[in-house]
C-alpha cells in the first residue's frame, strides 16, 4: 500500500508540473516570438521481484517481474515552430520567415531572441524596443558604395539621423529645336541647372551658334572656369545626325569644398526645323542635399536604407542572424531572450536568407506559437491525470485504515 501511495504521489507532482507547463504556454500565447514548451514523462526505476530465467532443454523461460516506481520528468523543451506573422505597419517591425535568431548585445554576453520589435535609441543605435539591448550586424564604412561585406564579427549598429546627402549631375539631357532659317553666325543661349557634390545649385550656361547650314557648334560659357562644347549636325529632316552619342563633355569647377562637377549632355532628342529656337533642360540626376526622413529595411536580406527627403536611397547597414543546429538546447532567460546551452551547439552568424537562416520581413512580428485548443487538451489530461492519482491515495489510505481497524 506504502508502495502505490507514493507511486502516486510521484504522479500528482509530475502533472502539477505538466500544469505549470500547460499555464505558461497560455501565459505567453499573446508573446511575439514566444516558442510553446511541451512535457515528456518517464517512468521511473522499477523495482525487480522475480528476476526471470532463460529456457533450457526441457523448461521454458520465466519472464522477469518488475512493479514500476511511478513517474519522473523527462524534460520540458521548447518546440520551435513557426509562428503566425502579424502586420504591424512599422518599418522596423521584423520577423522571421524560417530559422533563425536575431543577435542581442549586451554586458553579460550574447542573446539570441525570435522577437524583432525595433527602435532608434538617443544615441542612435538600433536597439529591441522591450529590452533595450543593441542589435547585432554589419554597418557600411565610411564612403563605401555596393553590398555590405558580411565576412566579419557583427557588430552594434548606429544610425545617423542627423545625417544629409545630396547627388552631384552626370548627366543631363538637353531638348528642343534649334531654328534652321537661323543665319550663319547666329547664335542661341541656354541655361542648363545642375547640383554640385555638395547639393549646391549651380546655372551651365550654353551657347549654341549655327555655323553651317544644319551644323551648330556649342560650348560652355559659364560659369567661370567650365568648359566643354562638340558639334552637332542634322539632316534634312530636322533630325540629329551626330553625333549619336555623347561622353563627358561638360565640367565646372567645384566651389565652397565642392568636387569638380562632370556632366553627359544628351542631345539626341533635339531638331533643327523651320520654327523658333526652344532649347531647355528637361531632365537631370543632380539632387539637392536632403535630411534622413525614414528607415527602410529590406525583406529577405535585413539591409537597412536612409531614405532621404530629396528621395536618395542609401544603404548603411545590415542585420545579422544566428542559427543554431539544435534550437532546443538554448538556455530561456526571459524578456524573449535565449542563450547559447551546452547542447544548443555554435550559432552559425550570417546574412539573413543564406545558409539555411530564414527570411527576415519587414513591417511584421512573429506571433506566439502557442495552440490554445492542444493547451486546453493538455490542461484537460493534467487535470484527469492528477485526479487518477489523487484517487490511488484515498484508496491506498482506506486500505491501510481496514488493517489497522484490524485491531479491533
Amino acid at each position: 500500500m506504502l508502495r502505490s501511495m507514493f507511486t502516486a504521489i510521484s504522479a500528482l507532482q509530475m502533472h502539477q508540473s505538466y500544469l505549470d507547463v500547460v499555464s505558461d504556454n497560455l501565459a505567453n500565447a499573446n508573446t511575439p516570438g514566444f516558442k510553446a514548451s511541451r512535457v515528456i514523462f518517464q517512468d521511473q526505476y522499477a523495482q525487480i521481484l522475480n528476476g526471470g530465467s532463460a529456457p533450457t532443454a526441457t523448461v521454458g523461460g520465466i519472464n522477469p517481474t518488475q512493479i514500476g516506481l511511478g513517474v519522473q520528468l523527462g524534460y520540458v523543451t521548447p518546440v520551435f515552430t513557426q509562428g503566425m506573422l502579424q502586420s504591424t505597419g512599422r518599418n522596423l517591425d521584423l520577423a522571421i520567415q524560417g530559422d533563425g535568431f536575431f543577435m542581442y548585445n549586451s554586458p553579460t554576453g550574447m542573446h539570441y531572441s525570435r522577437e524583432g520589435s525595433l527602435q532608434v535609441d538617443a544615441n542612435g543605435f538600433m536597439v529591441n524596443g522591450g529590452t533595450g539591448l543593441h542589435i547585432q550586424g554589419w554597418t557600411q564604412q565610411a564612403g563605401a558604395t555596393g553590398p555590405i561585406p558580411t565576412n566579419s564579427v557583427p557588430g552594434d549598429i548606429h544610425i545617423d539621423l542627423n545625417k544629409t546627402l545630396a547627388r552631384a549631375t552626370s548627366s543631363a539631357t538637353l531638348g528642343g529645336n534649334l531654328n534652321s532659317s537661323t543665319a550663319v553666325g547666329g547664335t542661341y543661349d541656354v541655361t542648363m541647372g545642375a547640383y554640385d557634390s555638395l547639393g549646391n545649385p549651380i546655372s551651365v550656361q550654353v551657347q549654341f551658334k549655327c555655323t553651317a547650314a544644319s551644323t551648330w557648334d556649342w560650348s560652355v560659357t559659364g560659369p567661370t572656369g567650365a568648359a566643354g562644347g562638340g558639334t552637332i549636325t542634322f539632316d534634312n529632316q530636322g533630325q540629329i545626325q551626330s553625333p549619336t552619342t555623347f561622353k563627358d563633355a561638360i565640367t565646372v569647377p567645384g566651389a565652397n569644398g565642392a568636387a569638380q562637377t562632370k556632366i553627359t549632355p544628351d542631345m539626341s532628342g533635339m531638331t533643327s526645323l523651320a520654327a523658333n529656337s526652344s532649347v531647355s533642360t528637361t531632365n537631370q540626376n543632380g539632387l539637392a542635399a536632403g535630411t534622413v526622413s525614414d528607415i527602410l529595411i529590406s525583406p529577405n536580406t535585413g539591409e537597412v536604407y536612409l531614405s532621404y527627403s530629396n528621395g536618395l536611397r542609401e544603404l548603411t547597414a545590415q542585420i545579422a542572424m544566428a542559427k543554431f543546429a539544435n534550437p532546443s538546447g538554448l538556455m530561456r532567460e526571459g524578456h524573449n531572450l535565449y542563450q547559447a546551452g551546452l547542447n544548443s551547439g555554435t550559432p552559425a552568424v550570417g546574412p539573413a536568407n543564406d545558409g539555411g537562416r530564414g527570411a527576415m520581413v519587414s513591417g511584421y512580428t512573429e506571433g506566439s506559437n502557442v495552440d490554445m485548443a492542444q493547451e486546453f487538451t493538455n490542461m484537460i489530461l493534467a487535470e484527469r491525470g492528477f485526479q487518477a492519482s489523487s484517487r490511488v491515495i484515498t484508496t491506498s489510505d482506506e486500505i491501510i485504515q481496514e488493517l489497522v481497524n484490524l485491531k479491533r
